[in-house]
C-alpha cells in the first residue's frame, strides 16, 4: 500500500480554477498557481484545505486582478529559468494605471514574487 492512498496526488500537469468575487474563472497549470505562495499552501495536499481537494482557488479579488495576477504568475514561470542573454519583456508595460494599488495589495496577500531583474 502506498503511502499516498486515498489523497489525491498533486500532479505537476493538474490545472488549476482560480475564481474570482466577481464570477470569473480562470484555468491555470499547477505549476503556474504554485508561483504564488499563498496558492501554494492552499493547494499542498498536506493542508488539508477544500482548495487542495478541489483544485479550485477562490480569491477575493475583482476579475480584472485576478486576471492580471493570473497572468504574471504565468510570465513568472515561464521566464524564470530563461538564460541570461534572452531577452525578456517588460511586464510593467501591460498594467493599465487604474488597477495597479488594488493589484499591488493583491499581489502582497497572495505572496507573488517581485519581477524579474
Amino acid at each position: 500500500m502506498s503511502a499516498n492512498q486515498g489523497k489525491p496526488s498533486a500532479s505537476e500537469n493538474d490545472w488549476i480554477r482560480i475564481t474570482s468575487n466577481d464570477g470569473f474563472s480562470f484555468l491555470v497549470p499547477r505549476k503556474v498557481a504554485v508561483v504564488s505562495g499563498t496558492l501554494k499552501n492552499m493547494l499542498s495536499t498536506e493542508s488539508n484545505f477544500a482548495e487542495a481537494a478541489s483544485n479550485t482557488c477562490p480569491m477575493s479579488e475583482r476579475g480584472v486582478i485576478v486576471e492580471k495576477i493570473c497572468e504574471y504568475l504565468t510570465y513568472k514561470a515561464l521566464y524564470e529559468k530563461a538564460p541570461p542573454k534572452e531577452e525578456i519583456p517588460d511586464f510593467l508595460e501591460r498594467l493599465a494605471p487604474e488597477i495597479s494599488l488594488e493589484l499591488l495589495m493583491a499581489a502582497d496577500y497572495y505572496d507573488v514574487p517581485p519581477p524579474l531583474p
